[in-house]
């Protein structure tokens, strides 16, 4: 078997005996000066940053790691799985090497050493034959339960950018409507030339850009507006042949070829359908506009003793760091067109049901979004959500 490549600091120590002792120490001293400078750096910052090998092994946390997730000093047999075991490493970091060039983004609950909300951001690394991972921690607790008053400053700017995206998006299916309504009239005057079964299309036509429209009003809607939520037991697979059978047709013109595996024991959870339809829609609509030529989406169910699983993976271009960092921001939009309401929409239906959301991606290598739904009345307590408010209805 061929040797493996050694690492940096491998060929570092073989080269330690060719140096004399006064370089020697020249070096230490060198080192321990940059190691005191950036461990001064990564503790002056506020977010939790922590690095982890292959094995999951903790190799490094800085002071705001410590606070956040209460770390013992002595972290050499401490693995971040029984730091943050609401994460399934095994699935973020699995045993291939493309998993580990995969960026990761999922907002969990910890009980200790406070009740806290922390944005998880993992960023791997593969270099060298070495594997590690660096994890950065942001707390959002104050921002969940202060949403209503950041926003509140914004309202202006809300207003102004909210009206120029329904003037956008409305726009074009007026326009279908407005050529569709010209054939009809047109075909009803000549009645000699007119053909049963094109009205009847041309019709068809018309009231799918009305539902068109009427679905894009309740999108603004439930973003400044977030609807009462009616709880009953729904089959998220049936809610999902739903919003597929409803996008059927623009789902063809894009070529966009969908995929669904489940399990054949499925469980059934309480939720809100229309809230539920309303998420996956824009899920679905988000890996379509991620595969503008065309691609395959893989929808995929799992069933726990805890959880309902529900994954979403497209062979899009994925997203890089700093899109994936701001992706649930209102009105943060990476794609031309977009309005940038669709994942804060998701985001928000998906807290409202108690679940998680998490997301594995890396550019040009498509992007899998999961949600994990409690099942029974394991629903997890919730902070108020992040929502333009009532002062902004």
């Amino acid at each position: 078997m061929a040797q493996e490549k050694t690492s940096f600091l491998d060929r570092f120590i073989e080269r330690l005996d060719a140096i004399d002792s006064n370089s020697l120490q020249a070096y230490i001293v060198h080192l321990f000066r940059e190691r005191g400078f950036f461990e001064s750096v990564f503790n002056a910052v506020h977010e939790g940053i922590l690095v982890i090998d292959k094995h999951l092994s903790i190799k490094y946390f800085n002071h705001a790691a410590k606070v956040l997730l209460g770390l013992p000093d002595d972290y050499r047999k401490l693995k971040i799985i029984k730091v943050l075991p609401q994460l399934d490493w095994r699935k973020i970091l699995g045993g291939d090497v493309d998993a580990w060039t995969r960026l990761a983004r999922q907002e969990i609950e910890t009980a200790y050493p406070e009740h806290r909300w922390l944005q998880v951001y993992i960023v791997p690394q593969n270099e060298e034959n070495e594997r590690f991972a660096t994890i950065i921690l942001h707390d959002v607790t104050e921002r969940r339960k202060q949403a209503d008053e950041e926003l509140e400053s914004r309202t202006a700017g809300v207003v102004a950018m909210l009206a120029g995206s329904v003037a956008h998006e409305i726009g074009n299916p007026l326009n279908s409507l407005y050529l569709n309504l010209q054939l009809l009239e047109h075909d009803l005057k000549d009645e000699k030339s007119f053909d049963r079964d094109e009205a009847l299309e041309t019709v068809a036509c018309c009231r799918g850009e009305v539902q068109r429209l009427d679905n894009l009003i309740r999108q603004f809607l439930n973003a400044v507006r977030p609807a009462q939520l009616n709880f009953q037991q729904v089959d998220l697979r049936e809610l999902l042949l739903d919003t597929l059978k409803f996008m059927r047709h623009e789902l063809e013109l894009r070529l966009l070829t969908v995929k669904c595996d489940f399990p054949d024991t499925w469980q059934m959870i309480s939720g809100d359908a229309e809230q539920l339809k309303q998420a996956f829609y824009n899920i679905i609509k988000n890996a379509a506009q991620a595969m503008p030529s065309g691609g395959e989406l893989l929808i995929s169910g799992t069933v726990d003793d805890c959880c309902v699983r529900l994954g979403f993976s497209d062979n899009g271009k994925g997203v890089n760091v700093q899109e994936l960092s701001r992706m649930f921001e209102p009105f943060a939009s990476f794609k031309k067109g977009g309005n940038g309401l669709g994942m804060m929409i998701i985001e928000r239906v998906v807290r409202a049901h108690g679940a998680e959301l998490l997301l594995d991606t890396a550019p040009e290598a498509g992007m899998t979004l999961t949600i994990s739904f409690p099942r029974g009345n394991r629903r997890v307590r919730m902070l108020p959500e992040n929502t333009l408010g009532e002062n902004g209805k």
